[in-house]
């Protein structure tokens, strides 16, 4: 998951051209592929050590569902998820609450 001390694996990002705002967004997404927000959630409180098996165990079956997933549709036994079309050269937001296509002025009902 993520390192408990720094000295072993650290985060660095370049800061170039005096662009802050553009290294945090680095810095952050780093962060976010690291698990370090997800670690920060879980240590915010005390777990009782019954409730770290129990999630490591579900965490660890998970897992391995996900490799036997990615090894059946390697091998051709299920087929792949279908990825969505592409709206204005990009992929629509997750969780679909993008709000639906408007219609041109011309073709909307008059109220």
């Amino acid at each position: 998951m993520c390192a408990d001390t720094p000295e072993e694996h650290p985060l660095q990002v370049f800061v170039r051209d005096n662009d802050v705002e553009q290294a945090l967004r680095v810095l952050k997404k780093k962060m976010q592929r690291e698990g370090v927000f997800r670690e920060m959630r879980r240590r915010q409180f005390y777990e009782k050590p019954s409730d770290k098996t129990t999630r490591e165990k579900t965490e660890a079956v998970r897992r391995a569902r996900k490799v036997a997933r990615k090894q059946a549709i390697r091998e051709g036994l299920i087929a792949a998820p279908v990825k969505k079309p592409l709206v204005n050269g990009k992929r629509p937001a997750a969780g679909g609450r993008s709000a639906p296509p408007r219609l041109p002025s011309t073709l909307a009902k008059p109220a």
